[in-house]
């Protein structure tokens, strides 16, 4: 398959140039029913000539070319309206009836605050594809974007989520002035996996109800299933929670397919390289040291312990605290016993032979370096964070 991307150096175009390029180097086999033999990439300073030659040849085009913050307003007709008559013209010039999706807005409802140029160029646009359509017999899917984010967006742009996001993580101001004002979001993953979609004829049809999206089968525009209502004063508390991650070493809830997981990594593609890294605290003393890598808001904490060549470590248990030890490094041994019993579990471990031990609630337990050369490193998750006024841990030794 040939396919046609225009705007391609912009945010949508980057991230499903990527995504199609992946397919096409085989590195991405989960759409085993695309074929990409050539990719036609045109924007705004690419030759004419490539535009016709990707119109003569191509299989399905993705206009995502268009005008968002133009100097005067003619030139968001001019390149809404204008551009996709001399694609479409150019297609009819060869006969080329391949299918043609087009990106729109949801501001071409034209309804409320969205009756502006930008959204009455757009829908113009929308009604040029449609009328083409008719016209020619080839399959036209209008997507009516409402707001984007993801990787690769351009911040103080015409995304708040990307200035947001940019600004948080270089220590930039940000202005909220009304933090209920609620945003539909898009999440570019699952754009692109709707445009993928598309490729495949599986599109996700749609009408409009105002300015809400309603799927149907037989809906005249096409739209992504998955979008994220969210204020603004929403985005702005996870990001603060994101931007003091390496601080409280606390990571919040971020469920799959949630708008906190996708913002995150969004949040995370803006960060300064002095920010990528941050230090750790080690609490060392002559036995070795013990790291606490990570807390969770529900599900506890993970650390690392290293312990040099002969050490002992732990002898205490805990009333309901419990662990997985997990010997990533070195030779040693766990052992545990039960409160008031003398029978001692022993558990030799090996960063040759990777496992997780069970530190059970009510038993003593330790872990033994039996090297007299290496270091002993083991990752340990515990059930819950360690609160200091209720650390439910007491001194006993195990044998």
């Amino acid at each position: 398959m040939k396919i046609l991307i225009t705007g391609a150096a912009g945010f949508v175009g980057k991230n499903l140039t990527a995504a199609l390029k992946s397919i096409q180097d085989g590195k991405d086999r989960t759409h085993p029913a695309i074929t990409v033999d050539e990719l036609y990439l045109y924007d705004i300073d690419s030759p004419a000539e490539l535009l016709d030659t990707a119109c003569r040849e191509c299989d399905f085009v993705f206009n995502l070319a268009g005008v968002n913050r133009p100097q005067n307003l003619e030139e968001f007709m001019q390149g809404n309206f204008g551009f996709a008559s001399t694609l479409l013209n150019t297609l009819k010039k060869y006969n080329n009836t391949c299918p043609v999706m087009i990106s729109s807005s949801i501001q071409a409802t034209c309804i409320g605050r969205y009756d502006s140029d930008y959204g009455r160029s757009k829908k113009a646009g929308e009604e040029l594809v449609f009328a083409y359509g008719e016209e020619t017999g080839a399959k036209v899917l209008v997507y009516r974007f409402p707001n984007l984010f993801g990787k690769w967006c351009r911040p103080n742009y015409n995304s708040a989520v990307a200035t947001f996001c940019n600004n948080i993580a270089n220590d930039l101001p940000i202005t909220v002035n009304d933090p209920s004002v609620q945003l539909e979001l898009l999440y570019i993953d699952d754009l692109v996996d709707e445009m993928l979609a598309a490729l495949e004829g599986r599109e996700h049809r749609c009408e409009f109800d105002g300015i809400d999206t309603v799927l149907c089968e037989d809906g005249r525009y096409c739209a992504a299933p998955i979008t994220h209502k969210v204020t603004l004063g929403e985005i702005v508390k996870l990001l603060e929670a994101f931007r003091d991650q390496p601080t409280t070493l606390t990571m919040p809830e971020i469920p799959y397919n949630s708008f906190a997981k996708k913002l995150y990594s969004t949040y995370l593609s803006y960060l300064p390289k002095e920010k990528v890294s941050f230090p750790l605290k080690m609490n060392v003393d002559a036995r070795g040291s013990f790291t606490e890598l990570l807390r969770t808001e529900k599900c506890g904490q993970f650390s690392v312990n290293i312990s040099k060549p002969g050490i002992t470590k732990g002898q205490h248990w805990h009333h309901t605290k419990w662990e997985f030890f997990i010997v990533v490094s070195g030779h040693g041994l766990i052992q545990e016993r039960k409160i008031g019993s003398d029978e001692v579990l022993n558990f030799e471990v090996s960063g040759d032979k990777i496992e997780a031990i069970h530190m059970l609630p009510g038993y003593t337990h330790n872990i033994i370096n039996l090297s007299d050369t290496e270091d002993l490193v083991t990752v340990m998750w515990a059930n819950e964070c360690f609160d200091p006024n209720k650390p439910d841990t007491f001194f006993e030794v195990v044998e």
